[in-house]
């Protein structure tokens, strides 16, 4: 009977398993393959839209707080639909900076197109609802703006982490197209919770600071406008 040495077993496990001797692992099964990690560093592996038909427009929530408050002790941070309007009476435009949640900053940077409609959400103050409608009139690029920069110390909303050449968080330009008639607080959304807003991103996912619409909910809370409210 032939002996069988340790040695000849460490080689035959090995070369099945597709380690060479020197410590160099090589996977026959993953060979050349590129992780999904590394796809993520590198951008091939971008959260684009790709379901997205080329003419779709798609609608969004976007919350602002319009109660002065100190953040960070340094500024206060206050934006309101009527600061919006006012800044359209001369650039007619307005940066969205200042976001600093990664799956918000992610919606804005990839898949926010120019077109799409928004609800002005007004948040943290004491009475949250949608304000009015604006619309996006700039896709994503590099938190910049000179007001909320993410880039300068001196301003509420600076990270140390975000550089020139490697931003963290990105922006998008907005347009106000109206107040709406009547104001539409949270409490009245709600009621709808277990109906027509079930899925809602806002009621099941509050938190979040700039969220999806679907083409039903966006249409069912166009007809709440038009409805009077005892």
């Amino acid at each position: 009977m032939q002996p069988i040495y340790i040695q000849d077993i460490y080689v035959v496990i090995h070369r099945n398993l597709g380690i060479s001797l020197d410590n160099k692992f090589v996977m026959k099964t993953e060979e050349n393959q590129e992780s999904p990690r590394k796809k993520a560093r590198t951008g091939n592996n971008r959260p684009n839209d790709v379901d997205r038909l080329p003419d779709e427009k798609r609608f969004w929530l976007m919350k602002a707080e319009p109660e002065s408050r100190m953040r960070y002790l340094t500024e206060t941070v206050k934006f309101s639909i009527d600061d919006l309007k006012e800044i359209s009476k001369t650039e007619n435009i307005s940066p969205w900076d200042g976001v600093r949640n990664a799956e918000a900053c992610i919606t804005m940077r990839y898949k926010m197109k120019v077109g799409d409609l928004a609800f002005f959400y007004h948040s943290n103050c004491e009475v949250p609802g949608i304000a009015g409608i604006m619309e996006i009139c700039k896709e994503g690029y590099p938190d910049c703006n000179k007001v909320n920069t993410a880039w300068d110390p001196s301003e509420p909303y600076y990270d140390s982490r975000s550089t020139k050449e490697k931003p963290r968080w990105y922006m998008v330009d907005v347009k106000y197209l109206r107040h709406f008639s009547r104001f539409i607080p949270l409490r009245e959304l709600k009621k709808y919770k277990e109906g027509p807003l079930k899925n809602m991103a806002l009621l099941r996912r509050p938190q979040l600071s700039v969220q999806p619409v679907t083409v039903d909910e966006w249409n069912f809370i166009m007809g709440l406008e038009k409805e009077t409210t005892n």
